[in-house]
């Protein structure tokens, strides 16, 4: 049986894989689940009553209003109060439940994917993601239920309450302006909401904090969000930014947990370039700890390389936010991010926060007085070419010796400038090749060979 848990939480398209049913159904469980040993709420989130506290939030998505409603009715009749907090960012759900001492967080939203589909993502107290062992525990719940088992249910005054919790746009938008170094006046910033959940929040921080502010993809109407706008669809940032002569521009995902930027010239900055940007603004004030940061296998050589050359150590993750926010509590570290624009910074945040890091990205630009251009230029982007192979036996990646030994073979001749990566897909029969070189040919070159071996090796 498929796992309902992927690696943000459970999605599929809303009324069919993704049901009002299994939204209920999995509130109930986590509810469960994640009130055990429950010692008290928060004197400010749930005033009169020891019952546990859940703070809900979603994207401006049109099924998130018939699965909120799912959830919210879950979690209520588990006999959990209930703080609905509308249409806010990921981390503007994990925020306020770790400010308000709830006991957990919901958020429904599919991040960057189209808007049919959504998804659930529960946070623990302190608004932290779910390790995979929580994960496990609240769906063999869920389905020993839905099997049948009757839930035991609270009665009468023993049900939760709910009510809306309007005040949690203003706290978090606060909470973004008070945790940067300093102020954005001067600033042009064109801001790309994709008409998502950071649709309202980002214009209003960016304003606060100083900005002179213009907004596209800023007018949700739960139908457009993600659509042709946003940090997948930059295009329209780099036309308003050239076009309204602004220092630069920041795009979000869906719901605002990633940001990726472009430059006054309209030339994209991704994830690794503004962890590098903000790596260095953090050595550089000593709030880099250990000196380290962290980053997935993805991340382009041109970073590791220019690290290397300012004094930074880097740590290196698999693929997913949720392996750099491990290593950063493992390790003690300040920093980490995706080349997808998901950037950590935990000292102010419990997993990434899209508007945090483009107001830190724009604060860097304000203290300096350098261009974004001349910031993001620390690192040289190599060339990366990234072949997927499928219809191939991707557990034996490892072990085939003709691809074993090719794969060494391509890692001498590429050097110190060059890398080779082959990661097994998490979800499909296929194995990704990427390779960097210094010239965009070689890396064409080695990656096609390298693919050709795969399919004959693995095939």
């Amino acid at each position: 049986m498929a796992r309902l848990f992927g690696t943000d939480g459970v999605r599929g398209v809303a009324n069919a894989g993704l049901t009002a049913e299994l939204a209920l159904g999995l509130s109930v469980a986590a509810a469960h689940v994640l009130t055990e040993a429950k010692a008290g709420a928060s004197a400010e989130a749930a005033p009169d009553t020891t019952r546990p506290v859940a703070v809900v939030g979603r994207d401006p998505r049109a099924s998130g209003e018939f699965l909120e409603a799912a959830v919210v009715a879950g979690l209520a009749s588990a006999g959990v109060d209930v703080l609905r907090v509308g249409v806010l960012p990921t981390p503007a759900v994990a925020y306020l439940t770790g400010s308000l001492g709830a006991d957990l967080g919901v958020m429904l939203s599919a991040s960057h994917n189209p808007m049919p589909d959504n998804g659930i993502k529960f946070f623990a107290r302190g608004g932290h993601k779910l390790a995979d062992e929580l994960e496990d525990r609240i769906e063999a719940l869920y389905r020993e239920h839905a099997g049948g088992q009757a839930w035991e249910r609270p009665l009468g005054a023993g049900v939760g309450r709910v009510r809306d919790y309007d005040e949690g746009f203003d706290n978090y938008v606060a909470h973004l302006v008070g945790v940067l170094p300093n102020r954005l006046d001067g600033l042009k910033v064109v801001i790309d909401g994709a008409h998502g959940a950071a649709a309202r929040v980002s214009p209003e921080a960016f304003a606060r904090a100083g900005a002179d502010v213009v907004t596209i993809g800023t007018d949700p109407d739960g139908l457009n969000i993600n659509d042709d706008c946003g940090s997948t669809h930059l295009d329209g940032l780099r036309e308003a930014v050239v076009r309204s002569g602004a220092d630069l521009g920041v795009a979000h995902d869906g719901d605002a947990d990633r940001c990726l930027a472009v430059d006054a010239d309209g030339h994209e900055v991704d994830g690794d370039q503004i962890l590098a940007v903000l790596a260095l603004a953090m050595k550089e004030a000593g709030q880099l700890r250990k000196d380290t940061v962290v980053a997935t296998v993805m991340s382009n050589l041109g970073f590791k390389l220019a690290m290397e050359r300012e004094g930074v150590e880097l740590a290196r993750t698999a693929v997913g936010d949720r392996y750099v926010l491990e290593e950063m509590k493992h390790g003690g570290f300040s920093l980490g991010g995706e080349q997808s624009g998901h950037v950590i910074v935990l000292d102010h945040a419990t997993t990434g926060d899209g508007t945090l890091t483009g107001l830190m990205l724009a604060a860097r630009v304000a203290a300096t007085g350098r261009s974004l251009a001349e910031l993001a230029g620390v690192m040289e982007r190599l060339p990366q070419v990234l072949v997927n192979v499928s219809d191939v036996d991707k557990s034996r990646v490892e072990s085939a010796s003709e691809l074993v030994s090719a794969v060494a073979e391509a890692e001498r001749e590429l050097g110190e400038t060059g890398r080779v990566l082959l990661r097994p897909s998490g979800t499909e029969p296929l194995v990704r090749v990427m390779v960097e070189a210094a010239d965009i040919e070689h890396a064409r070159a080695v990656a096609g060979r390298l693919a050709d071996v795969v399919k004959r090796a693995l095939g």
